[in-house]
């Protein structure tokens, strides 16, 4: 009995040990797999099905959108994506003032911002800096191609021969006017008819103004230098980065920017005037002219916002010695290298600057597209007749780039203070050349 007894008990220990090794084993390759290739292919399933389960909620930055574009295409895209929820963050409608909050943020490594749009001037410098994701590896992955973009605004938003944003729309100066006052021959060809019916028009059908424009010390303010300078046949810089601003032409384009930002027939605080005082001047009907970008069509047109709807004509901006000569802008839309989300911000960013987006926008917000396919799209000429105008079509056709430079922000802040000191008074055109040559010269050694 005793040798039974301890032949039992051995039996039994031996199944005890033999459990406690399995269980033993069992632990150890629990805890292996939560570090090792088995456990982490389990862990990236249940994340996965986690992630689907998850609603992703972007952060979407821009400017303040006068238009009802923006809201309908981040209801339209969650609408679609019920797993990516995007909430709109608006910004300073300011260009400068929205560069510098982008700066401050991105500089300390924010991710409170996932997509913004950036102005046709800024990639270059945010690829440089570090601020935004290169985009090529998910461009490759959807086999995007890139070829169906209008190639002026793709190679905007390219550096070091990377792609850097994708382009949303394209911008560029165009002049509008009342059709209730203009008439279709009376329409300015050159700088000098557009001063006399300005003057003229003054006052006509209740308006006071017969001109707005941008001359406020902002980006804004480049622009309108750009193009009456070009349209005279001066430049700040040569395609070699070269300083060529002391010239007659350059000169002769400043006198008639002066000319035009002092006269009587525009308001007198017109130097407090950027994109959003000027529209909202013209659609309430104070001016027979506005130069403007081709958003102001769509908003002159709005019957809950205009008093003038139906009353608008576009042209090219007249011409100088030179010809006719526009601003070319536009804004592109770029991902937060710092982003926590930064595939689902490729498929906003997709969608934003991809067919279905850029429809939306020339739609609700009247911009121009920036796929060449969409000018034929019926619904969106149906919403924006006058990009099948000849007057729309010309002013594309002249537009003409802003300095390009990797310092962009130097050059143009040097090109702001000179220009508004001569617009001030408080040094003549030739002196603001004078000046900008000087400081323009020492920054782009």
């Amino acid at each position: 009995m005793k040798v039974k007894h301890l032949w039992f008990l051995f039996i039994s220990l031996f199944l005890v040990v033999l459990v406690a090794c399995s269980n033993g084993e069992e632990d150890a390759s629990t805890n292996e797999d939560s570090t090792g290739d088995t456990n982490t292919s389990l862990t990236t399933d249940e994340n996965a099905e986690d992630t689907n389960d998850e609603v992703v909620t972007l952060v979407y930055a821009r400017g303040a959108d006068s238009t009802n574009a923006t809201d309908k295409i981040v209801e339209e895209f969650n609408k679609l994506h019920p797993n990516i929820q995007v909430e709109f963050r608006e910004m300073p409608a300011d260009t400068g003032q929205q560069h510098d909050a982008y700066v401050t943020m991105f500089n300390a490594g924010s991710s409170e911002i996932d997509v913004m749009d950036l102005d046709v001037i800024w990639p270059a410098e945010f690829a440089q800096a570090g601020y935004v994701l290169e985009l090529d590896r998910f461009i490759q992955q959807e086999g995007m191609d890139l070829n169906a973009y209008n190639q002026g605004a793709l190679s905007a938003s390219q550096y070091n021969g990377k792609q850097w944003a994708l382009p949303k729309f394209i911008d560029t100066g165009l002049l509008f006017y009342r059709t209730d006052i203009i008439s279709e021959d009376q329409v300015p060809t050159t700088w000098d008819e557009l001063l006399t019916l300005a003057k003229d028009n003054q006052g006509a059908a209740g308006n006071e103004f017969g001109y707005l424009m941008q001359a406020k010390q902002y980006e804004g303010l480049v622009c309108n230098a750009v193009e009456f300078i070009a349209s005279y046949g001066g430049s700040f810089l040569d395609e070699n980065g070269e300083v060529v601003v002391n010239s007659p032409e350059t000169i002769k384009g400043l006198q008639k920017l002066v000319e035009f930002a002092t006269a009587d027939f525009v308001p007198g605080n017109v130097t407090t005037f950027a994109e959003p005082e000027s529209h909202t001047a013209f659609i309430e009907g104070q001016s027979a002219f506005i130069r403007n970008w081709p958003y102001q069509w769509n908003l002159a047109n709005d019957e809950n916002e205009s008093s003038i709807v139906g009353n608008v004509g576009v042209a090219p901006l007249p011409a100088g010695d030179a010809g006719s000569a526009a601003a070319l802008g536009g804004w592109q839309t770029a991902i937060n290298k710092h982003s926590e989300h930064k595939q689902e911000a490729f498929e906003f960013l997709k969608f934003m600057t991809g067919p279905e987006g850029q429809k939306l926008s020339a739609i609700h917000g009247g911009l121009a597209p920036t796929l060449p396919e969409l000018f034929e799209d019926e619904e969106i000429l149906e919403a924006n007749p006058f990009f099948a105008e000849e007057g729309f079509v010309e002013g594309l056709n002249a537009a003409v780039s802003r300095p390009v430079a990797p310092n962009y922000p130097e050059v143009s802040e040097i090109i702001q203070i000179n220009v508004s000191k001569a617009i001030a008074g408080e040094m003549t055109v030739e002196e603001a050349v004078e000046s900008m040559e000087k400081e323009l010269t020492a920054v782009m050694q």
